[in-house]
């Protein structure tokens, strides 16, 4: 089955499934955990553990993948961007101190560097044979 490159519809699911998948996933991975570990030394780290970045990241993939191996990678890299930081703006808004803001900043470049570059990975692979151009930054 051939898609028409024209199909306005591809470019908005390709935005709207990562967008919404990727606070679905930060719920599902990081949104129940809330609370510090304190070391026996008296240091305090958390509240997420290593496995649970790692679940969402892995996870998130198969949305990307989904999106990026057909026509956009705008589209998934732009939701991906766009789910997370809405995500964790939210999860963290009540810091009273205000320095959520620089997480959310960083997350917000680091999901759009970290998305854009695997999703050029990802359509490289799966459509670098087909006429059209490998790597299409339609969106």
């Amino acid at each position: 089955m051939r898609r028409r490159l024209d199909d306005p519809s591809l470019p908005l699911w390709a935005f709207l499934v990562p967008a919404l998948a990727a606070p679905v996933l930060w719920a599902a991975w990081l949104g129940w955990d809330q609370q510090y570990d304190v070391h026996p030394d008296g240091s305090t780290t958390g509240p997420y553990a290593a496995w649970q970045v790692a679940g969402l990241v892995l996870t998130l993939l198969i949305p990307l993948y989904w999106a990026a191996s057909r026509q956009s990678i705008a589209g998934p890299v732009a939701g991906i961007t766009a789910g997370l930081t809405v995500a964790s703006a939210y999860d963290w808004s009540d810091d009273a101190s205000g320095l959520f803001v620089i997480g959310v900043g960083m997350i917000m470049v680091g999901s759009l560097v970290t998305t854009a570059a695997v999703s050029l990975v990802i359509a490289a692979l799966t459509r670098g044979g087909r006429p059209g151009g490998a790597i299409g930054l339609t969106g």
